[in-house]
């Protein structure tokens, strides 16, 4: 019955800067602008064609009125054709990753955090991964 997660949504101090981030360094395209009274409260971002990113400017949406204090999100995952490509475009533009590497369940991967605070993850698949293949694997949680 389900078919996708359609979209996150994410508060952002600065939009701006959230957007330039998102749209300029990773691609994404801006769908469409939330405005009220004339003024912008956030606007959606297009990954692919049935998946999305909803930005919205702290405080504004009806849910919680005040800047948060940390990210509501732990971190997110974001799938890539091209693991080196995607570090490259993050360290150009000034973004710090934490570098290239194998994860537990086998698949590439490179962190960064975005401008709200909230970790992202961008996964390369390999033939071994978890994901392709089904096992299990372990590993200690890091907070």
């Amino acid at each position: 019955m389900i078919k996708c997660l359609a979209y996150i949504c994410i508060e952002a101090v600065d939009l701006k800067k959230t957007q330039w981030f998102y749209c300029d360094v990773l691609g994404f395209t801006k769908k469409f602008d939330f405005i009220k009274d004339g003024v912008q409260l956030g606007f959606y971002l297009k990954i692919n064609e049935s998946n999305f990113i909803e930005v919205f400017k702290a405080g504004e949406n009806r849910e919680n009125r005040e800047a948060p204090q940390r990210p509501r999100i732990k971190h997110f995952c974001l799938e890539v054709e091209d693991i080196d490509a995607i570090e490259k475009q993050l360290t150009e533009n000034g973004i710090k990753t934490r570098g290239k590497k194998i994860g537990a369940d086998n698949s590439w991967q490179i962190w960064c955090k975005d401008p709200t605070g909230i970790n992202m993850e961008f996964h390369q698949y390999t033939e071994v991964s978890s994901q392709i293949t089904g096992e299990n694997w372990h590993c200690e949680l890091v907070e």
